[in-house]
């Protein structure tokens, strides 16, 4: 069975049900591509990106993909970009900026493809898309453009598997590129270039050459020029063992993952938007550095956070370490995982059983433990006298929100704050700055304004909380 007999007989039904925007260099491997798609009677339009990283070279090859397009008959888009510029600005080296401007660019197209269903045209701003009378209506056709289609082959996997390995990965890194991978799809990729170039001398499909493959510079084309051959001298077999490794490997991420799924199950608490993980549970795992590795990456935290994250479990209380856009808090026996955004718009401060001083925004809370029979009521709204035997730490210090209600000192009814803020006859901006004391998702303290009435002082209490707001 030929290539073409084997990717029809596959991905028959995947190329039936999804429109593609199929990602065309011009080199070898995206030219059988894009013909394994059109003979696989596939609904697809090409994308071209010019790096304008060889010159006349990369010209030819816009020209070449331009002429592919007229071929098949179908709509093209070419972007060209200042790679160099992209790189320097953003610190990386050519082969990271081109693949972030490519895949970057290819998402956009789908997004406005998207925008633009049923309106009998698709092309991007500033661009002429080369068309021909073959061209599919887009007002007549089911266009659902969500998936982009690359050339990566068996090869491709080989050098990015070693590439990982002498880099440093996990065991995800070790089992390559998935075929399907959110958007992406790589139907090429159980399949050898030898196949690729069969396929394309049997067919006789035309092809640029890119020039740089050539140069030892880049990483890939080291470990494809160079390394892989060396070793192949010695271990003849070296790569089909390697793509035997992957599919072994696979399975085992597959075990790996069902594991790490159950830990996850049994850990995490999601208490509103947060996750809260009970440090002592973790611990007791051997394998805790790892199960919390695999909880804190979906939340953004890099591999070289782990160690952080495990020496925030003996922190002090209210320690923290942050990614991009999540923080990990230590709360007593917790870590809790919660977004920055919300902490920036609803500030969050825990507060400990044995913290004397708590600092925020509007000023500072004092706070002591006073044996009830050497304790006088105070009128002052500044400050908050309550039973301690009703109290359950950690106490949860923040602006109040809307929903908010409590039970008001010398009433039985519970009032939301927003009913409260308009009896007491607070300004927008005096409301805009008030913040609660709160516990176990209870209101026991408005600060700077009236108590809870379950949590008051009675004449059976024996041990005061007393806390007192200093603006």
């Amino acid at each position: 069975m030929n290539l073409l007999e084997k990717f029809i007989q596959t991905e028959k039904f995947f190329l039936q049900k999804h429109t593609f925007l199929l990602a065309i260099s011009g080199g070898i491997d995206s030219v059988v591509l894009c013909d394994l798609f059109a003979k696989g009677n596939a609904n697809f339009f090409i994308a071209h990106c010019n790096f304008q990283l060889r010159g006349e070279e990369s010209e030819r090859d816009e020209n070449f993909v331009r002429s592919l397009a007229v071929k098949y008959g179908k709509e093209i888009f070419v972007k060209k970009f200042d790679t160099l510029k992209y790189a320097e600005e953003n610190k990386l080296s050519i082969q990271v900026a081109a693949r972030n401007l490519r895949y970057e660019w290819f998402r956009e197209l789908i997004e406005s493809a998207r925008l633009l269903v049923g309106q009998g045209k698709l092309k991007v701003e500033n661009e002429k898309p080369l068309t021909s009378s073959q061209t599919p209506n887009l007002s007549t056709v089911n266009y659902q453009p969500s998936t982009i289609a690359t050339a990566h082959h068996a090869d491709d996997n080989i050098e990015t598997v070693t590439m990982n390995f002498f880099r440093g990965t996990g065991l995800k890194g070790l089992t390559g590129m998935d075929t399907h991978s959110k958007e992406i799809y790589r139907p090429l990729l159980h399949y050898r270039k030898a196949d690729i170039v069969l396929y394309a001398k049997e067919n006789q499909l035309e092809f640029v050459e890119d020039s740089s493959n050539a140069n030892n510079y880049y990483t890939r084309n080291y470990f494809r020029n160079e390394l892989l051959p060396a070793v192949s001298k010695i271990f003849p077999h070296v790569e089909e063992n390697i793509l035997h490794n992957i599919q072994r490997l696979l399975e085992a991420e597959g075990i790996y993952n069902e594991a790490i799924e159950g830990h996850k199950k049994r850990l995490i608490e999601v208490v509103k938007d947060e996750w809260h993980i009970p440090i002592l549970k973790l611990q007791r795992s051997k394998f805790h550095r790892t199960i919390l590795w695999e909880i804190i990456k979906e939340k953004n935290f890099s591999a070289a956070q782990v160690d952080e994250a495990i020496k925030l479990m003996n922190a002090d209380n209210g320690s923290y370490i942050e990614s991009v856009d999540f923080r990990i808090i230590k709360n007593r026996k917790w870590l809790i995982i919660t977004s920055k955004l919300v902490n920036e718009a609803n500030p969050l401060i825990i507060i400990g059983e044995y913290e004397k001083k708590v600092a925020f925004s509007q000023g500072v809370l004092q706070i002591e433990n006073i044996n009830a029979s050497a304790f006088t009521i105070s009128t002052d709204k500044n400050i908050a006298a309550l039973d301690l035997n009703d109290i359950e730490f950690p106490l949860l210090l923040r602006k109040w929100k809307q929903g908010d209600y409590f039970y008001p000192l010398g009433m039985k009814k519970k009032k939301k704050l927003s009913k409260f803020f308009i009896d007491q006859k607070l300004s927008l901006t005096q409301k805009e700055n008030v913040w609660v004391l709160e516990m176990n998702k209870k209101i026991i303290w408005i600060i700077g304004h009236r108590i809870d009435e379950r949590f008051k002082v009675l004449p059976t209490t024996k041990n005061v909380l007393k806390i007192k707001y200093q603006p």
